[in-house]
């Protein structure tokens, strides 16, 4: 039986990026085919999903390049995922050349539209002054705007802006607060962080537990794009 192309467009349009991804990541070479036909037929999700596949290497050979071209065309559609992730190949020099400047356009725009990701890596840009003139007030605004979404990359980042003093004044007890809270969401450099500033106030079995945790997760190696943030 022969499926029609457009029929299976319109079903899989429904579908979200990471939903595709569950499904086409069971099998994905047998997968890549079908979402690069999904991607040809103008399917922002698709494309994204590709993009990701050609960028990791996954079910097809790696191609930054080509993985670049399929984010950009999702982004143009006003994917919200691709903009940011075009930011991201921009940022890194993924498929092309650095430009950082850039990167934080496309930051910009996908963080307007509450992307937490994007509010996480404009941040970034903004602490270390790459793209943009460097911010710590601003940064620490964007940090904080996506750990209010549940970022747990971010509220690691907002208990170091509150250790550290950076666009705020110094406050240990709401950089634990911080700190606590991206452990408990399970990312391994909150959990150092916490178990850090547990030792510092010699709660010691506590820490111990929590370096435990930290060195459990922490990552060996990771391909381009796998986090989102790398």
């Amino acid at each position: 039986m022969s499926l029609d192309i457009r029929s299976v467009t319109s079903l899989l349009s429904r579908w979200s990026e990471p939903r595709l991804r569950e499904l086409f990541g069971r099998d994905p070479g047998q997968a890549a085919p079908w979402v690069s036909v999904l991607a040809r037929e103008g399917l922002a999700e698709a494309q994204l999903c590709y993009g990701r596949m050609l960028l990791q290497g996954t079910g097809v050979p790696s191609d930054a390049v080509a993985a670049l071209k399929c984010f950009r065309r999702a982004a143009e559609q006003g994917n919200i995922d691709a903009v940011n992730i075009v930011g991201r190949c921009l940022d890194n020099g993924w498929g092309t050349a650095e430009d950082p400047q850039a990167a934080a356009g496309h930051y910009r725009r996908a963080a307007d539209g509450g992307h937490a990701w994007a509010l996480y890596n404009l941040g970034h840009l903004y602490l270390d002054g790459r793209g943009v003139t460097r911010d710590v007030d601003a940064a620490y605004r964007c940090y904080r705007r996506a750990a209010g979404q549940g970022h747990e990359r971010a509220m690691n980042l907002v208990g170091r802006c509150c250790e550290q003093g950076w666009g705020r004044p110094p406050d240990l007890a709401a950089a634990g607060y911080w700190y606590q809270r991206s452990a408990q969401c399970g990312y391994f450099r909150g959990q150092y962080n916490w178990a850090t500033l547990l030792l510092q106030q010699q709660r010691v079995d506590e820490a111990a537990v929590w370096f435990q945790r930290a060195a459990a997760g922490w990552p060996r190696q990771t391909p381009p794009g796998s986090d989102r943030r790398c």
